[in-house]
C-alpha cells in the first residue's frame, strides 16, 4: 500500500474542518490521495446528470435544490483554493450515511476521516450519531476526531484488539501509519481476569501478531476492566496515547469484548482520534 486513498465527508462545519486539518497534517508524511465529499440531501427521484445539472423523474420542483447546489459548488471551490488542486471534491445527492458508504466503497477508499461532536449534539448534519453509523456499517476504516488536532504528533498508537480470537484481524493501515510516522504501537488486551498462565499465552499471541504483520516497534499491555470502553479510557489516563485503533464486530459476550457499541461509546467520550476498522 504505497499510497492510500482518503475520503473526507464534509458539511462545511467546524467539525469537518478538524478532519481537513488533521489530514493536511498527515499527508506531510503519508503518501495519500485525498477526496472531499458533500452529500446534498435529496429524494431518490432526483439525480445529477452528466453535465452536473439536477434531474428528476417526478413532479419535484428542482429550483430550491439548484440554489443549494450552487452554494455547495462555491464552498467546494473555496476548499480547492485553500487546500490545493491535489484535493479532489465531489458532490452527490441522496441520504447522508447511505451515500458516504456507497461512495467510499464504489471508489475503493482506504480510509474515511470524519469530525464529530459526539454525544453533545450538533446542529450541522455530521452529528455524532452519523459518525457512529459509519463506524458500525462501513467496511472501510474510519478515523474520527472531536476537536482540532492539527498539532498532532503520532508517536504512540494504541491498538486495542482481542488477541485471543482465532481470527487474525489483519489491519494493513496500522503498518502504513507506523512506517510513515515512526511510531510505537501499544498492543492492549482488556480482559475480566488475568492469571500468570493466561498472561503468558496472550503475550505469545501478541508477539505472533506482531511478527505476522511486521510490527517491529511494539509493546504489550494487559488491563483487567469491566468492558472495552472503560478499559481504554483508564489505560489512556495512565499512558498518554496519540491515536486509538480498535477493531469492531457485532458479536456479544465478555470473551469477545470488541463490539461496535464499544467503538461508538469511545467516539462519544474520548478527545483522541479513533481509528476503527471492521474485523473479518
Amino acid at each position: 500500500m504505497d499510497k492510500i486513498k482518503i475520503l473526507i465527508p464534509t458539511d462545511f462545519s467546524v467539525q469537518a474542518e478538524y478532519a481537513f486539518l488533521l489530514v493536511h497534517k498527515m499527508v506531510e508524511k503519508l503518501a495519500a490521495e485525498v477526496h472531499i465529499l458533500h452529500v446534498l440531501d435529496a429524494p431518490d427521484s432526483v439525480s445529477l446528470g452528466g453535465n452536473g445539472n439536477i434531474q428528476t423523474c417526478g413532479d419535484i420542483d428542482t429550483k430550491a435544490l439548484e440554489g443549494r447546489k450552487a452554494i455547495v459548488d462555491k464552498k467546494l471551490e473555496t476548499i480547492r483554493l485553500e487546500y490545493g488542486n491535489g484535493y479532489k471534491t465531489h458532490l452527490v445527492l441522496g441520504k447522508l450515511t447511505d451515500q458516504i458508504l456507497a461512495f467510499s466503497t464504489h471508489h475503493a477508499f482506504d480510509l474515511i476521516v470524519m469530525g464529530t461532536k459526539g454525544s453533545f449534539g450538533l446542529k450541522e448534519i455530521l452529528s455524532g450519531s452519523e459518525t457512529q453509523l459509519i463506524a458500525r456499517k462501513s467496511t472501510i476504516p474510519l478515523l474520527s476526531l472531536k476537536c482540532d488536532r492539527s498539532d498532532l504528533e503520532i508517536k504512540n498508537i494504541l491498538f486495542v484488539h482481542d488477541f485471543s480470537d482465532d481470527r487474525d484481524g489483519s489491519f494493513p493501515l496500522l503498518k502504513v501509519f507506523q512506517k510513515a510516522f515512526q511510531t510505537k504501537v501499544h498492543f492492549l488486551q482488556i480482559i475480566d481476569y488475568l492469571s500468570i498462565r493466561e498472561k503468558l499465552k496472550l503475550e505469545s499471541q501478541m508477539n505472533q501478531y506482531a511478527r505476522n504483520h511486521q510490527i517491529d516497534n511494539h509493546e504489550n499491555h494487559f488491563l483487567v476492566d469491566k468492558d472495552v470502553e472503560n478499559g481504554v479510557i483508564h489505560f489512556n489516563q495512565m499512558h498518554e496515547m496519540d491515536v486509538i485503533c480498535i477493531g469492531t464486530h457485532g458479536r456479544s459476550g465478555f470473551s469477545h469484548l470488541i463490539k461496535a457499541s464499544a467503538t461508538e461509546k469511545l467516539l462519544n467520550h474520548l478527545y483522541k482520534p479513533i481509528l476503527s476498522f471492521r474485523l473479518n
